[in-house]
């Protein structure tokens, strides 16, 4: 499976930007379908967005649609997810995931490999 490590959170004020990176190793990072999961404090892992293998098919959170953006350069096997209009409900350890056989994009049990997380906080 593929190692992954997130970088690029930190503190940011409501209507802020941030970029999200995670770097991908030991696997081929074109055969992943790759997506971003959120968790707050107290609460459920969250969907973020994902994105398939080349780019061709994209899903978002529908809370996040218009403000995130993920992409992906699998040249440089790293997953990106650039965050705009900040706010405060988006503060969470924002994780991405790795998944090189079927099941749901928007169900975490459809990933095999998982980042440490970085934190997001956003401050009002």
């Amino acid at each position: 499976q593929v190692q992954l490590v997130e970088s690029g959170g930190g503190v940011v004020q409501a209507g802020g930007s941030l970029r999200l990176s995670c770097a991908a190793s030991g696997g081929t990072f074109s055969r992943y379908r790759m997506g971003w999961f959120r968790q707050a404090p107290g609460r459920e892992r969250e969907f973020v967005a994902s994105i398939n293998g080349y780019g061709g098919s994209i899903n978002y959170q529908d809370s996040v649609k218009g403000r995130f953006t993920i992409s992906r350069d699998n040249a440089q096997n790293t997953l990106y997810l650039q965050m705009n209009s900040l706010k405060p409900e988006d503060t969470a350890v924002y994780y991405c995931a790795g998944s090189n056989f079927g099941g749901v994009a928007e169900y975490a049990s459809s990933y095999a490999s998982w980042g440490q997380g970085t934190q997001v906080t956003v401050s009002s």
